[in-house]
């Protein structure tokens, strides 16, 4: 099959399974924020910011070693996952352990006295989700996205069905039907828990996914291999500074907003809840972005063997800048439909979702272009890149929150990943230069952030409200599409024929 259409497949896949389930997961959302106010659900924001950067501790850079190192002729497949799962579950054992016995410290230092269970059922979290990362790896490798699709989206699912179980029908049976059943219900539903049920619900949901991925380990080997696991962390560690690098980059707005905002606590809380609820308008950035991911990063292992895989390469990172930015525009575009999946309390931060659509654009160039390290061995470069990233996005945070508020945050994003995409790039020319068609590419980025702009001016003027607004928006997307298809005719006509 055409590479690059097996590629654009492995995508779909995954990225329906993600899609599906993000979207359904993403209905919550206006549940959260009708039910919460801002300030109880900037404690769901927060603490899922500091859980997307532990769960890079948890399993660091152990999955991209699995693929480094399951493509090496010289290693046995068998013991390279053994090794990466072993290694994974013992270390999440062990700090998850840590996390329960100093849970009230930790509660305390969050300023969440009181609260300390929610410490543990992050920590049980976490330890369940490193567990599966290297079984859903394996699902990788062997190209079984259906696998892989059908067990994520259980573990949504189920996410789901737990959320509204507790946050709607709990609520409703007891206080609208009454009686046994009410009766039954308050057994196990306490509405002290508040936002934590939203805690309970992915607990259960991440224990479900790893019982589902027990049929994954029968590929264990019993044996350890300490040499093999020596080269596995020694090609693995740098990826923990990118990961937790690249963590910082996306969650350190949100773990900060709240601390540098120079507003009283109930205001920087409900300031941090309407930033992270407009984030989520960045969805189907994210969600294709991690679509690619999951099926690109085994397709450029795999692929690296063939005589000279670079304009393969090459090509992808067009057709991802092409599709990237066709997202980008959907979503700014129609923002005034896109808008109502969020409260209306929250539409003041709307503002911020084009930078950050933009943002998560450039970081999917940026792994586009983060190849070249891994394919060299050259990790501790590569974490050079993401550690000046993080840099300036600590810098520019702690400098302009107090200045510009959560547009400040959005800002030192967008400008953090331009770096890390510009660096990486003229680093890849060094060690492994690719033949990117670069000014096509800059063109595709520039035609879309001018129609953006065109659109703002334009819809602006009085002329231009209800449907007119809409119309004007699907001129333009139409006219984006018309230039791409005109450059691109040969292109796709060979790729897709």
């Amino acid at each position: 099959m055409n590479p690059i259409k097996q590629l654009a497949g492995q995508t779909a896949i995954y990225g329906l399974s993600s899609i599906v389930g993000r979207l359904l997961n993403y209905l919550l959302v206006p549940l959260y924020t009708r039910i919460f106010l801002p300030q109880e659900y900037g404690i769901v924001t927060e603490l899922y910011a500091y859980a997307g950067f532990l769960l890079v501790v948890y399993t660091y850079g152990m999955e991209t070693a699995f693929f480094r190192y399951t493509e090496d002729k010289g290693e046995n497949s068998r013991q390279v996952f053994s090794n990466a799962f072993f290694s994974l579950f013992f270390t999440s054992v062990i700090v998850s352990g840590l996390f329960i016995f100093f849970q009230q410290p930790i509660a305390e230092w969050l300023g969440y006295p009181g609260r300390s269970r929610y410490i543990v059922w992050f920590a049980l979290i976490l330890g369940f989700d490193a567990a599966a990362a290297i079984p859903f790896a394996y699902l990788r490798q062997q190209q079984k996205a259906k696998r892989f699709a059908f067990v994520k989206l259980t573990n949504i699912g189920l996410n789901i069905g737990l959320n509204l179980f507790f946050l709607l029908l709990c609520p409703y049976l007891i206080n609208h039907v009454g009686g046994p059943l009410a009766e039954l219900v308050s057994v196990i539903y306490y509405p002290s828990v508040g936002v934590g049920y939203i805690f309970i619900a992915n607990l259960t949901a991440s224990l479900v996914t790893f019982l589902l991925l027990l049929p994954e380990l029968s590929y264990l080997r019993g044996y350890f291999d300490t040499a093999l696991w020596k080269r596995m962390i020694t090609y693995a560690m740098p990826l923990l500074l990118v990961g937790l690098a690249g963590t910082v980059n996306e969650m350190f707005d949100r773990m900060m907003l709240k601390r540098f905002l120079p507003y009283d606590q109930e205001t920087n809380q409900s300031m941090l809840g309407e930033y992270g609820a407009c984030y989520k308008l960045s969805v189907l950035m994210t969600l294709f972005i991690q679509a690619y991911r999951f099926a690109a990063e085994p397709f450029f292992f795999s692929h690296a063997k063939l005589n000279d895989p670079k304009p393969l390469y090459a090509k992808t990172m067009k057709f991802f800048v092409i599709v990237g930015s066709l997202i980008f525009l959907v979503i700014t575009l129609y923002l005034d439909i896109f808008k109502y999946f969020i409260g209306e309390k929250y539409h003041e931060g709307l503002e911020v979702v084009p930078i950050l659509l933009m943002a998560n654009l450039f970081l999917g160039i940026y792994f586009n272009l983060s190849i070249w390290y891994k394919l060299t061995d050259r990790t501790m470069l590569g974490a050079a890149v993401a550690i000046g990233g993080s840099v300036i996005t600590v810098g520019l945070n702690i400098w302009w929150i107090p200045i510009f508020g959560y547009m400040g945050s959005a800002w030192a994003t967008l400008i953090c990943y331009v770096f890390m995409a510009v660096a990486s790039y003229f680093m890849s020319k060094k060690y492994y230069p690719i033949p990117y068609p670069l000014k096509r590419i800059l063109s595709y980025l520039l035609l879309a952030i001018g129609i953006f702009f065109v659109f703002r001016e334009l819809s602006s003027f009085a002329l231009f409200t209800g449907m007119s607004t809409y119309l004007l928006s699907t001129v333009l997307l139409i006219s984006f599409l018309s230039v791409i298809g005109y450059f691109e005719r040969n292109e796709i006509r060979d790729q897709w024929a």
